[in-house]
């Protein structure tokens, strides 16, 4: 039989043949720390300071911490360390990674159109952090007071309600702050937009800030991990300062102790509630970064015997310690507020970015030395929105050039600057005055039910498709070790119940989108649900390309789709033990391919081939010995 190239090995081959054009290295990180510090910057975001903090005191205060530790136990330690053994193994972006089941190659095109969705809102959010961070150099803060152009007859000062306080009381429910209209008509200038439908003008000043933060961005990512793996080490660190540094100041102001205690003061009664454990669950999926493809492409630059394990553990537990910190450090304020304002709590807490544009920036007004407080508060959130916006960036980078090695490893700097202005230009529409509708409707559909499928879907393929004795083989050939009972329970049963827990509740409990009292029109609804799905359909697509370049029968087709490729395993040479040595194109040994090929299949033409070399080899083997 004519022997296929693949099973040719490199002495066999003339001269000429041997010059063959292999791609270009991926690269690595340059340091110990760069891997680690950019999963905390990632997975430590804006989510931290302005939605576990909300989530805590309306689910039970302090007893929500304990179906929220439950849950990293259940869902976020056990899917994080599977994302990071995945990207470390193979050294794959999560597009090719797929090579460990081609058929399901579309979850990964489904994980790059979320991600893709996410970082061009995710960057205007940064944009607006930035037009705050300005705005706060100056003597006198710009939403301190009323009185200007863009404050109607409905703002009323903090300080004539505590002025009033002592004399009559005033009736604060038909009134708005001045930060709050700061936010809504002079940076929003929302008042020029009738809704979602009619976008209204560009804000020129918000675009040059958009336009800003996309040039930070590429800056940072321009030379991949090299670059972003340097500037992590000031963007995931320093926030911690600042953090540390608000939190004192806040338990040193008159009241904070109000806010401390109606934000962790045990309601042990929620937790009969589902709504309760759901929300928990949610936190830890959101807050960790699991199934946008980051953790997997950070681990994909590490070397293949770098201890994830242990930074599993010192990420995810980091990353609920920073939400409880920066809980303290925001209801502290918040009890200070609701003292200098004589109103509950609950009526000054609000959820999402109305707490960091609105009720917070608000609070700086009322402290001494108020620019510099406004002004580390959103240098904060700028370097906590960017690490997460680097993670993101290079995802999408990644997955894409690994797919075409030869062709944009070379040109990854200019490919970068493509990506960036594209998603520049089409986030655009989110600097109009009804941009934040738009945010809004990105923000509740991109990365809801979507995500939730896309990581189901990864967990199954791996511990059922793939299959969970390979999977913790391949780890143990990276860290020394298989994982425990508890990692393999939870990937095999809890944490895919679980989740699958939670896309029914997402769907059962389906309420439209909303911004203040504007309802989206259903058009709008339906806009957002086709995003959301669209990711799904990503998936049986990916299977249906699959099984077309497959031959044989559906069936024999299906099969071969999902076994791993012929490439699959570690990226070098050096690390592909036992099943996988010598796997690689250009690899000495050719037999270990003919092992590869009678224990999943292979090319249907190809396979007596393999097996009689296989046998070839074998009796050359035997008759040495």
């Amino acid at each position: 039989p004519i022997i296929p190239d693949l099973l040719i090995s490199p002495s066999d081959q003339g001269d000429g043949d041997l010059e063959m054009e292999y791609p270009e290295e991926r690269g690595n990180w340059t340091g110990k720390l760069d891997f680690l510090l950019s999963c905390i910057g990632y997975c430590v975001g804006l989510g931290n300071v302005w939605r576990f903090p909300y989530r805590a005191y309306t689910n039970g205060g302090g007893a929500f911490l304990v179906p929220y530790f439950i849950m990293l136990a259940i869902c976020g330690i056990p899917i994080f360390f599977m994302e990071l053994s995945l990207g470390q193994f193979s050294s794959l972006g999560p597009l090719a990674v797929w090579k460990i089941s081609p058929l399901f190659k579309g979850v990964g095109m489904g994980t790059i159109l979320i991600v893709s969705l996410v970082a061009i809102y995710y960057n205007m959010i940064i944009a607006y952090v930035l037009f705050y961070l300005f705005a706060s150099l100056t003597s006198n803060l710009p939403w301190e007071h009323c009185g200007n152009w863009w404050n109607t007859d409905l703002c009323l000062d903090h300080q004539v309600i505590k002025a009033g306080n002592a004399a009559i009381p005033f009736n604060v429910t038909n009134t708005v702050s001045p930060s709050e209209e700061y936010w809504n008509r002079y940076v929003l200038h929302i008042q020029g937009s009738s809704g979602i439908g009619d976008p209204g003008r560009i804000r020129w000043n918000l675009c040059l800030c958009l336009l800003l933060s996309w040039v930070i961005v590429y800056l940072c990512i321009l030379k991949g991990v090299k670059s972003s793996g340097k500037v992590v080490y000031f963007t995931a660190t320093f926030p911690y300062f600042i953090l540390i540094m608000l939190l004192i100041r806040g338990v040193t102001l008159e009241g904070a102790w109000i806010g401390i205690k109606f934000y962790l003061t045990p309601q042990f009664d929620h937790l009969l509630s589902s709504k309760v454990w759901i929300e928990a669950a949610l936190q830890i999926f959101y807050s960790l970064g699991v199934g946008f493809g980051g953790l997997l492409t950070f681990a994909s630059y590490n070397t293949f015997h770098q201890n994830i394990y242990r930074d599993t553990f010192i990420v995810t537990v980091g990353n609920a310690i920073t939400s409880i910190l920066a809980g303290f450090a925001i209801f502290s304020v918040l009890g200070y507020m609701s003292q200098e304002l004589g109103i509950p709590v609950n009526q000054v807490a609000k959820a999402g970015p109305g707490l960091a544009f609105v009720v917070y920036p608000q609070a700086m007004t009322m402290l001494p030395l108020s620019p510099l407080w406004s002004f580390l508060f959103f240098f904060m959130l700028l370097t906590l929105g960017l690490d997460s916006q680097f993670a993101f960036m290079e995802t999408i980078v990644t997955a894409v050039t690994d797919e075409f090695p030869y062709y944009l490893r070379p040109k990854k700097a200019f490919f970068s600057a493509i990506i960036c202005i594209a998603m520049y230009l089409m986030g655009l529409i989110l600097t109009t005055e009804g941009g934040m509708y738009w945010l809004v409707l990105l923000d509740d559909y991109s990365a809801g039910f979507g995500l939730m499928v896309v990581v189901i879907t990864t967990c199954l393929v791996v511990t059922r498709v793939y299959g969970m004795k390979r999977f913790c083989r391949d780890i143990h050939m990276m860290l020394g070790f298989q994982p425990g009972l508890y990692f393999k329970a939870c990937w095999m049963f809890l944490s895919p119940a679980m989740m699958l827990a939670l896309l029914v509740y997402n769907i059962v409990k389906y309420q439209p989108s909303e911004y203040g009292s504007y309802r989206f029109p259903y058009w709008a609804e339906v806009l957002g649900i086709l995003m959301g799905l669209f990711s799904c359909l990503m998936i049986p697509t990916g299977m249906v390309v699959a099984v077309l370049r497959e031959e044989g029968t559906l069936w024999e087709r299906i099969q071969q789709a999902s076994r791993p490729a012929m490439d699959w395993g570690p990226s070098l040479e050096e690390n592909r033990t036992g099943m996988y040595v010598a796997t690689l194109a250009g690899s000495q040994s050719p037999k270990p391919l003919m092992v590869h090929m009678r224990k999943y299949g292979g090319i249907t033409s190809y396979e007596n081939t393999a097996i009689e070399v296989d046998k070839e080899i074998e009796e050359e083997e035997e008759s040495m010995m």
